[in-house]
């Protein structure tokens, strides 16, 4: 007892004697604890939460309200037109008519009307009214229609990726339906041809093979294995010829001859067409990426890609300008010089800035003057 008690006395000595700052921190007089060499980790838990928290200091706060998707507040008249930025629809023959993309009808429409012109027998009586309206109802609605239907529906994957609001890749319309329209068109179109050769006195069914020809070339455009949309050259080339050549042959060859010479003018025209069909490859960049699509756009870049396209609607022009000239048509020329001239302003205005962002832009206002100079042409070559 004697020596516990001498120990005791010892220990209250020493604490009485250290200062003031050991007396309110005793632990420092004691021997480090066993746990002392886990500190390190503590630290590293501690550093750990802390870069949580600034991360979480850092990061945006979240939207109120998840922002809508791409064409749930578009545009009514785009859904008709069945352009980018189209509202959402539910009524099935709203849905139908979007899917035929109605502002493609009108290159092949103008094409019929240039055929006709071409032609030098068009008369503007009843019986041939009702007959180009009748090659136009097929080479638009019902030919053109099974095009962009078929395309949809072989397209839904990159779609999905780029516009997934859509018809088919939003599934506001089923499988068996698209597939019920693509034939209920296409048998459409095949059946207004073999009418139009029958009302010509056609021995020869021409229009009927056009149609079916280019319903194959439609196909192949479209559909694997060949797809020709893969290859951004020859897949651009086929559409353009599709949109200018046939229908140019279908009207010549309802009202008149189609000669060898048209058929070289109007495949060179279609060089301007495969111009136009680059345009319309810059709004599906993402997706033709990711699913392996050599368009132009994504094989040589968007810098590249818009020249050439300007190139090939250009040059494809002044070649047609100095074409008619050598031919002793120097008005006609002039004429088409002249419509040159705002579609080149209208390349540096828009499409050349930035081809992405104004792809419809430059269409809706350079278009129109290509579409024109069509026609100066078929007049020119009916004379």
């Amino acid at each position: 007892m004697a020596s516990a008690s001498s120990l005791l006395s010892a220990a209250s000595a020493s604490v009485s004697a250290a200062s003031p700052a050991a007396r309110r921190n005793p632990l420092r007089l004691r021997s480090p604890p066993p746990s002392l060499p886990l500190l390190p980790l503590a630290r590293r838990r501690l550093r750990v939460r802390a870069a949580e928290t600034d991360a979480k200091e850092a990061r945006p706060a979240a939207p109120e309200k998840a922002p809508s998707p791409a064409g749930a507040e578009g545009s009514n008249i785009n859904q008709l037109l069945g352009i980018k930025g189209a509202a959402q629809e539910t009524d099935k023959w709203k849905i139908r008519l979007q899917l035929t993309k109605p502002v493609t009808w009108a290159p092949l429409i103008w094409g019929v009307v240039c055929g006709a012109a071409a032609s030098g027998n068009f008369h503007w009586n009843v019986e041939d009214i009702a007959k180009a309206i009748v090659c136009m109802i097929m080479s638009g609605p019902c030919l053109t229609g099974y095009t962009q239907t078929l395309n949809d529906w072989y397209d839904r994957d990159i779609d999905a990726i780029n516009e997934p609001y859509r018809p088919i890749p939003s599934g506001a319309i089923s499988e068996n339906e698209v597939i019920t329209q693509i034939w209920v068109l296409l048998l459409s179109g095949l059946g207004l041809g073999a009418l139009l050769d029958v009302w010509a006195g056609h021995k020869f069914p021409f229009i009927f093979y056009l149609a079916v020809g280019g319903s194959l070339l439609s196909y192949i455009y479209s559909a694997p294995p060949l797809k020709l949309k893969q290859n951004g050259w020859i897949g651009n080339f086929a559409l353009g010829a599709s949109y200018i050549s046939l229908p140019w042959w279908a009207g010549q060859a309802l009202f008149g001859t189609l000669t060898p010479d048209i058929i070289v003018l109007t495949l060179l025209y279609s060089i301007a067409g495969l111009g136009i069909a680059i345009v319309n490859d810059f709004k599906s960049i993402e997706g033709d990426r990711a699913l392996g699509l050599q368009s132009l756009p994504v094989a040589f870049g968007i810098d590249t890609a818009k020249w050439i396209c300007v190139g090939a609607i250009d040059i494809t022009q002044l070649s047609v300008a100095g074409y008619l000239l050598a031919s002793g048509k120097p008005f006609y020329a002039l004429a088409l010089l002249g419509l040159i001239t705002p579609q080149v302003v209208f390349q540096f205005q828009y499409f050349l800035k930035d081809p992405v962002k104004y792809d419809v832009k430059y269409q809706a206002s350079a278009q129109p003057f290509l579409v024109l100079g069509l026609l100066v042409t078929a007049l020119a070559t009916s004379h």
